[in-house]
């Protein structure tokens, strides 16, 4: 049952559960249960990441359609009878509350790849495009909720499978420089296109109002600035060594907000500085990069394309948290991989680890 169990995959998310679980005793010291909560949110997502490790990956593939299936039906079902909360609805009562957009974090990957393989030799352009339908179905129920974060982790997780199958860069160059662009343009006409009574089409008017937040924080810094003006503080104040362990000061007099879940890399930059900046990204990124040599030895299409999804989920998570927090990307609700607080992304991560596992097991085993 350990054969095959990739050793330095498990010893980068081992330094990065010591390194979660320190910053959470000094962010946490006040939170009740909250450090040790945390510790038992790591042991069952070792536990999980262990029973799917053992799941060979052709069985993974016979769950996609269905968990994929189940989980859109889930975002339906939100939408018409979800439990609304602080203006969103985004969980659903079935005996216990859930949040189905959880599940297409991983039943995304899981769908996209299970197309790529059944379309293996064949395909064509409107391959793509019902793969691309298969992704936006899910992305735009999950930003009618509104969830920005959830809508952002499914959408890199999807696109890079897409991507890795083969989509041209032809066809992902103009999106993007035409992002660029508006972001630039939003950029240079921010007094105006910011000003009271201003509404943008598409967006709902809180995911408006943390864009322009994002480019003037100063606009509201008692309100919706705090949040971007105390985590670049506590970054800036951390210095290249760190203030210390347990001697963050705008940690513990409380002038970050969600210090143990959203915003803990404050807390954590503050404290380890540049330096210890420095080691988190590290392993962060060896952690993506390992995770890719998986998906390249892997030894089908289906393997190859759901650990290469995987590796994006880990990506996502952390460049999107470090970015909010770092003022480069608005705020949205997205932890940092085994560093924040919080059940229900912990077992996210381990399943994911678990499918990694998984696939470099039945690489090792069919070498053997």
């Amino acid at each position: 049952m350990i054969k095959g169990f990739d050793g330095p995959l498990a010893f980068l998310v081992f330094m990065l559960g010591c390194l979660g679980m320190l910053t959470m005793y000094s962010s946490g010291y006040d939170h009740g249960t909250r450090f040790s909560d945390h510790g038992r949110n790591m042991l069952l997502a070792a536990g999980i990441m262990f029973l799917v490790a053992q799941i060979p990956p052709q069985r993974l593939m016979a769950v996609a359609v269905p968990l994929y299936t189940i989980g859109v039906t889930l975002l339906i079902a939100v939408a018409l009878f979800g439990i609304a909360k602080k203006g969103a609805r985004r969980w659903l009562n079935i005996g216990v509350v859930i949040q189905p957009s959880e599940i297409l974090k991983i039943a995304m990957p899981l769908m996209l790849a299970w197309w790529f393989q059944r379309r293996e030799g064949m395909l064509q352009a409107k391959d793509f495009v019902i793969a691309i339908a298969f992704l936006l179905v899910p992305v735009g129920l999950i930003m009618k909720q509104p969830d920005l974060g959830t809508a952002l982790l499914v959408m890199g997780a999807g696109f890079s499978v897409i991507f890795f199958a083969g989509l041209s860069w032809k066809l992902v160059l103009p999106p993007v420089v035409l992002g660029a662009i508006g972001i630039g343009l939003v950029a240079f006409f921010e007094p105006s296109l910011c000003a009271d009574g201003v509404r943008w089409p598409v967006l709902h008017d809180y995911q408006q109002q943390r864009i322009c937040t994002l480019l003037n924080p100063s606009r509201d810094p008692l309100g919706k600035g705090f949040h971007i003006i105390q985590g670049m503080i506590a970054i800036g104040s951390g210095g290249v060594f760190g203030k210390g362990f347990m001697k963050g000061t705008q940690t513990h007099l409380e002038f970050i907000p969600e210090r143990t879940t959203d915003f803990i890399f404050a807390a954590y930059a503050e404290e380890f500085g540049l330096i210890g900046t420095l080691v988190l990204t590290t392993v962060f990124v060896l952690l993506v990069l390992r995770a890719l040599v998986i998906a390249q030895n892997a030894p089908t299409l289906f393997s190859r394309l759901l650990a290469g999804g995987v590796a994006m989920i880990f990506f996502s998570y952390s460049f999107v948290n470090m970015g909010m927090v770092s003022g480069i990307l608005p705020v949205v609700g997205v932890p940092l991989p085994f560093i924040s607080y919080g059940g229900t992304a912990m077992v996210t991560l381990g399943l994911s680890l678990g499918i990694l596992m998984s696939i470099a097991k039945s690489k090792r085993l069919v070498q053997s």
